[in-house]
Formats: structure tokens, sequence, C-alpha cells
């Protein structure tokens, strides 16, 4: 219940205005809504205002601002029309308490009450042109790079459609999935060739079309309501269901739908119980970070088993041998979940706002954990660590069934109960973490990258962060440096490379112009001439 007292300010046309400052308050909230400032009788509560065009980005920002500094503390609420084609990450930028796209009046009502409770809300549609433009800010060969790169992922995105479920047609479904390797090998070689197309959190883009809505709500600005809206966000994520966008094999894609689902809402809420547990420990008094992330790192081991005593089921028991043996159990007793993923981030930035409630570094500023880019950072974070230590869980699991054919039927995808399709998965998945440890891994440590792995409604997505990774580059085995020095050696060869080519050119143009050229021009001015004659003699 919002008090009657409490006056909201509304910036709108005239008709617009009139009709909201009617609708807007009703039984469940009581509150004064003026059409300007000379009707105000105190400070407002809000200000509201409502956007009928699309100004420049410019005169937007200093609109903004003005009304901020003019009006604070009082939250600002941007109402924008339905057909904005503005960038949704460069309204982020404005900091708006608050920015509804084209809402409905319950939408509207719902946004001003966390409003005047002291949350946020951010509901924005990307416009459906936002790739053309990008385009045209980008140069000719990134845009190549990128609409080759979104052909591609359509493509897969059919074909996967078309595998799930498999056809019975064996030849179509070998026809399928070899299309598959092929269109993911032509996106690593693009990759691999142009170098990376996302350079960071902030600047990072899509490998596919995104039309989805963004959309976030907070109850207030404290790092429990943030973490809350992440939490509900990576749960409509996974329950939605998860298709592999990373252009590489999961360990998890050959686990069950069900119980990849489970596994993820595992780890999610045992990284809600750790959170918890951080912020009752007596580290957070003494704000000891390097103690701190000893400590996560002590949960982790922990947090792996219960999640898969979650995933396994407590009293589910299979037949092992000429006996019924407890699942969990058994689970945990063969696997081995105390190694660690070297490409993981510190968890140093994600501990530090959720648990500390430090601010968070996002392209050079350091926001407060409830502003929206600063929360976008924190989800893509959490749901990497989500990723790979589901991929680590996972990947002992295939291992466990190797070895008891029992457990098939209850974990794994129907197609790898047989013990030739599942050992198939097991030495393609190894090849691939060899070719990742050897060859992938020392270029990505040389160039400073490092790849996170994000859960989008539907998908796991890509994207590569650019950080500084000296130390990792310099604690390198032998054969792994030697890649990257490679790598330095083909950046030093290249411009001698690319100017001998050109030089070359240069050469082959002289020589076809002013010799082959000319001679021929001879030749066919002899050949005219004796034509000539043999015509006048005739």
């Amino acid at each position: 219940m919002i008090d009657q007292d409490k006056e909201i300010l509304l910036f709108a046309p005239d008709l617009l205005g009139e009709s909201l400052a009617a609708e807007i308050p009703n039984e469940d909230l009581l509150l004064q809504v003026r059409l300007s400032a000379d009707q105000l009788k105190g400070h407002p509560a809000l200000v509201v205002w409502s956007l009928t065009s699309e100004p420049q980005d410019l005169i937007l920002q200093r609109e903004i601002l003005q009304l901020q500094q003019r009006w604070s503390p009082a939250p600002l609420l941007l109402l924008l029309p339905a057909d904005f084609k503005g960038d949704p990450q460069e309204l982020l930028a404005l900091n708006c308490d608050g920015i509804l796209q084209d809402p409905g009046l319950e939408a509207l009502r719902s946004a001003v009450q966390t409003l005047l409770n002291g949350g946020r809300v951010l509901r924005v549609r990307p416009h459906t042109d936002q790739s053309h433009q990008n385009h045209k800010s980008m140069g000719l060969a990134q845009s190549l790079l990128l609409s080759g790169l979104q052909q591609i992922s359509r493509d897969l995105q059919v074909i996967e459609a078309l595998l799930d479920p498999p056809p019975e047609h064996l030849l179509l479904r070998l026809m399928l999935e070899g299309r598959c390797r092929e269109l993911r090998s032509a996106r690593n070689l693009l990759l691999w060739l142009w170098g990376p197309l996302q350079t960071g959190l902030a600047e990072a883009v899509p490998l596919r079309d995104q039309h989805s809505t963004l959309e976030l709500t907070l109850s207030d600005r404290q790092p429990t309501a943030v973490w809350n809206a992440i939490q509900q966000r990576l749960e409509g994520a996974v329950t939605s269901g998860l298709g592999n966008d990373t252009g590489q094999l999961l360990a998890i894609e050959g686990l069950h739908p069900e119980r990849r689902r489970d596994l993820l809402l595992a780890l999610l809420q045992q990284l809600q119980e750790v959170l918890l547990r951080l912020r009752g420990d007596e580290l957070v008094s003494t704000r000891d970070q390097k103690a701190l992330n000893a400590r996560w790192q002590s949960l982790q081991t922990e947090v792996r088993q219960q999640a898969l005593r979650s995933v396994a089921g407590s009293y589910v028991r299979l037949p092992q041998g000429e006996s019924l043996v407890a699942v969990a159990d058994q689970l945990v007793d063969r696997t081995d979940l105390q190694q660690s993923d070297e490409e993981l981030p510190d968890p140093q930035t994600m501990l530090a706002s959720l648990v500390l409630d430090q601010p968070v570094l996002v392209d050079g500023q350091l926001l407060p954990s409830d502003d929206p880019r600063a929360l976008l950072q924190l989800e893509t974070l959490i749901s990497n660590w989500l990723v790979r230590t589901a991929e680590l869980i996972g990947s002992e699991l295939l291992g466990v069934c190797g070895e008891w054919p029992e457990l098939r039927r209850y974990l794994l995808q129907q197609n790898l109960i047989s013990t030739r399709e599942l050992e198939r998965l097991r030495n393609q998945l190894n090849s691939q973490s060899r070719w990742q440890d050897w060859i992938e891994r020392p270029i990505r440590l040389y160039e400073s990258r490092r790849l996170l792995f994000s859960l989008k409604t539907g998908r796991i997505e890509p994207l590569l962060l650019t950080e500084p990774r000296d130390e990792e580059l310099r604690s390198l085995r032998w054969w792994q440096q030697q890649v990257a020095l490679l790598v330095e050696a083909r950046d030093a060869i290249a411009p001698q490379v690319q100017a001998l080519v050109k030089r070359f050119g240069d050469l082959m143009v002289v020589i076809l112009t002013q010799v082959v050229g000319r001679a021929i021009g001879l030749i066919g001015r002899g050949i005219a001439q004796g034509m000539g004659r043999s015509l006048g003699r005739g």
C-alpha cells in the first residue's frame, strides 16, 4: 500500500498525461499524479517522463541528467514508445531507475510501486533492424563475418531441431549429423582466421539474432535482491530448455534433458546456500577477499557432491550386479569432484559484489551491483560457473555410466544407451579437451581472452572476455608455450609477408601491362597491317 500523500510528477503530452493521471491510481496505489511542477505541494516521490518520439542520444542523456539533478533523490521512470529504435545497451548507460517500452496499464502500475519501494525496473524490446544498424557501424569485413556466423547459426538451429528427436532413417540422420559437424567446423575456422568478434562483456555481439525482451525487476537495491533477480532469470533460462550454441561438444549434452535441467538447478540452489553461508561467516566483517576466495574454493567439492546427490535422488536404487544399491552414494564414491577448470575466472568479482556489497567494474566504471549493466555482468559470470561446473560433473557421470550399464537408462540420452555411441562421445570429448588444452587455450592466453558460457533463454552461448592473463601465460608447459610463440611469430612475420605480396603484385602488374601488354599490342598491330596489305592486293 502506497501513502496517499505521495505525489508523482508526470511529463507527457496533454491527452496522454491526463489519461495516465486518471488511470494510474487505484485501490492498491493511492497517490497523486501531477502534470506540472506548479501543481506539486512538496517534493515528488517519483518522476515519470513519457517520450512520444525518439530524440537524439545526446539530447536524451542531457534531459535525463537535468531531471535527475532537479528532482533528486526521486527515482526517474522513462517510458519509451513502441517504435523506439535505440540500442538497449545505450539505454542501460542512462542510469535511469526504471525504463519501460510501451507498457500496459498493469505493468506501469507495478513498475511505479516497485520504484516507490526502492527497486528498479527494466523492460526493453530490441529493434528488429538492430543487426542491420550494427552492420553499418562496423567495417565491411566485420559485417560479412557477422552475417556469415549468423547464417551458420541459423542453419545449425534448423538441423538441431530436425535431430531432436533423431530421425528413424539412418541415412538421413548421418547426413544431418555430418552437415552439423561441417557447419561447426566452418564457424570455428571463421573465428580462428578473422579473430575474435567479441572483445568484452559490454561490447559482446551475439552470434545469432536476438529479439527477446530485456526484462529485469529488482525489489530493492540490496545484494540479496540482486541475487534473487539473477536466480530467477537463470532458472527461467534453464527450465525453458537449453540447446548448445557454443560451437563445441558439451558433456551435459549426453545427459537426459530432465537430468541436465536438474543438475543446473541443483547447482544454482547450492550456490545460493554457499552465498548465505559466506554472508554469515566471520570473514565478511574482516572483508578479507583472499580468505573469502579460499573459503569459496574449499566449498566447491561439497557443492558438487550435493548437486550430484540432488540429481541422482536420495531414494533411487538401481541394480549393480546381483544387488540393489543407492545411486547417490555410488556416484559420490566413484566420481572425482575435486578437479578444477582452468578457464574459470577469479570468483573475486562475483563474491565481492554479492557477499561484500562492493561495486562491479564494468567498461572502466565502478557500478553498484543493482545497476543493470553490473547485474548482467554478474549474471554472465554466474552462468559461466554453472555451465563449467556442470561440465565437470557431466564428464564424470559419463565415465561412471561406461562402467555401470544399468545407470544409462536413468541418466543418459536414449541414443547413448549403446556402448559404442557412449564411447564415441567420450572419445570425442577427450580429443576436444586435448585440443583445447594444447592449442586453443595457449592462443587465448596470448590474446588475453577468456571463453565464457552464457545461459540465454533456450541456448548456451559463448562470449569472449578480454582480460590480462600474463601470469597464466608464463605458467604454461613447454608445448603450450611453443604454440603461443608460433602465434607471436605469425604476428611478427605477417606485415613483411603482406608487403612482399603487395610488391610482387605490383611487379606482376608492371609485367602484364608494360611488357606482355605491349607485346600483345605489337603482335595485334602486325596482324592488322598484314591483313590490310592482303586486302589491298586483292
